[in-house]
């Protein structure tokens, strides 16, 4: 995808064998800390980081598309970013997700 300044927004993140079958791993790209999930096959991104306190929300737990986050169990869809529980009342920044020839582009401008 290129923007309207001719900018290409999709950045490579992964490669698809490097996120495992109902797993959440940690990436970094553009100076984001990116969380990317396989539920079935398909590769979902968001922020990394909770939006109720710092904690890594690849490190906690994932179950379908819920992801709970370590440090106060606080949830939110993957798909969506929606926050599902308290503590969390600030939903998750997602990402749309891309794969081509087994890598796996986000566009971090969320559109």
């Amino acid at each position: 995808m290129v923007d309207a300044s001719g900018a290409d927004k999709w950045e490579r993140v992964a490669t698809t064998e490097a996120i495992p079958e109902g797993e959440v791993i940690a990436a970094s790209v553009a100076g984001q800390q990116i969380a990317l999930y396989n539920i079935e096959g398909q590769i979902y991104a968001s922020n990394n980081i909770c939006t109720h306190e710092h904690a890594y929300l690849s490190d906690g737990y994932l179950e379908g598309c819920v992801i709970e986050c370590p440090l106060h169990q606080g949830q939110f869809d993957i798909r969506t970013g929606k926050a599902m529980c308290a503590p969390v009342t600030q939903d998750l920044p997602v990402y749309p997700v891309k794969i081509e020839g087994g890598e796996v582009f986000i566009d971090l401008s969320g559109t």
